[in-house]
């Protein structure tokens, strides 16, 4: 597993604002909350916000890899000067073969083992430095990411919908089998002889590695450049996938599937798919965080004398409530267990909102009716204590 120069250059620490001697849980801690500060859905259109989302990330990568914390800190501790410190032998010489240090060892341990690294840190820092000559090892390189949208019905949303997405990304060239040479014989690249990466002195008789500039880090160029893919080995490629969105969902929300972006090269490991969820309304349901929510008209009788009100709910039956006697205007009721799915499986709440129906046409019985109601209740006064608290402070 390899760092390239630019992370080694960058402290990762600093980044996440955690001292060195962090532990995981302190890290994971630092990360989620500067992510959620950052993060692209909460800083719409603020490139710095993106940008600083990505450096984060990218720290977090490393430091919450044990292995790849591992090496970070000894390639920062080793090579921070340009080259190797002295050790405790004195007087500014090695006190290890630097054969052995770079893949020479064979029995590991002792001075000459660079303290027990086994196959040399040439093994533990993947070739990303040389000392002289170049790597023969062509590396293998990690397919791109790729962002797609989906919109989905409220319903989709709730209970979670396998969608197809149609995506197009860089693949190998079909025309040329990925060699990018029409008659799929390219040659060595003269410039990094195979190895697509090229060296840069650093000091101390070492060097730093970058992808050669010629063939882009191949190790191959065309002799005749393909004219699909004009000589890059690698050309659009669309394709259609069936994609689970998982149950709950929300509006603007970001989805990582691992491993279905663009293939890599030389066997390296497939990009990241990021889908960006849309959620339409519903006629009838709202939702709040894993909540659904609806509101129910309801007679005066029932809301003044009481009773059971049936409620729809997403998909299902309808529920039946039961309404106390004088429940008023705007009262939320809630029905547990008929909201939308959680992560883990478990399903939010229904909110019934009441709202009382006032009638806008009345027959002779029902007007009769009323006006005995109002000649029944003329002694109450609704804004009493409305006017009554007016006249405070």
């Amino acid at each position: 597993m390899s760092l390239s120069r630019d992370l080694l250059e960058k402290d990762l620490y600093k980044v996440l604002g955690v001292p060195k001697d962090a532990t995981e849980s302190e890290i994971k801690k630092a990360y989620r909350k500067l992510a959620r500060e950052y993060h692209p859905d909460a800083n719409k259109g603020d490139s710095s916000a993106e940008e600083r989302f990505k450096e984060i990330s990218e720290a977090n990568d490393v430091l919450a890899d044990a292995k790849r914390r591992k090496e970070y800190d000894e390639a920062r501790a080793l090579f921070a000067n340009g080259g190797f410190r002295a050790g405790p032998g004195g007087g500014g010489s090695f006190n290890f073969d630097l054969g052995d240090l770079f893949g020479g060892a064979q029995g590991g341990g002792g001075a000459g083992g660079a303290g027990g690294f086994g196959g040399g840190l040439g093994d533990v820092f993947g070739g990303l430095f040389n000392r002289g000559g170049t790597s023969t090892r062509t590396q293998p390189r990690r397919g791109q990411d790729i962002e797609s949208e989906v919109t989905l019905n409220f319903t989709e949303a709730v209970e979670g919908a396998t969608v197809p997405l149609r995506m197009s990304s860089a693949a190998a060239c079909k025309a040329c089998s990925g060699t990018g040479d029409k008659n799929g014989t390219p040659r060595v690249c003269p410039t990094c002889v195979g190895t697509g990466q090229v060296s840069r002195g650093s000091g101390g008789g070492f060097s730093l590695t970058d992808p050669c500039p010629d063939c882009k880090g191949r190790g191959l160029t065309p002799e005749n450049p393909c004219d699909v893919c004009h000589g890059s080995g690698r050309a659009k490629s669309s394709r259609t996938m069936q994609v689970r969105i998982p149950a709950g969902v929300s509006d603007g929300q970001r989805i990582r599937l691992r491993g279905k972006g663009a293939p890599g090269e030389r066997g390296g490991p497939n990009g990241d798919l990021y889908v960006v969820v849309h959620v339409g309304t519903h006629p009838v349901f709202g939702r709040k965080d894993d909540n659904l929510t609806v509101t129910v008209p309801v007679t005066f009788v029932e809301a003044a004398l009481g009773g059971e009100v049936k409620v729809p709910t997403l998909g299902g039956p309808p529920v039946t409530l039961k309404l106390p006697a004088g429940t008023p205007n705007g009262r939320t009721m809630r029905a547990r267990g008929k909201g939308a799915v959680r992560k883990d499986g478990t399903r939010g709440d229904l909110l019934v909102t009441v709202e009382v129906a006032v009638p806008t046409d009345l027959d002779d019985k029902a007007r009769e009716a009323l006006e005995s109601y109002r000649e029944a209740t003329a002694g109450e006064d609704p804004r009493a204590e409305l006017f009554e608290a007016s006249k405070g402070a």
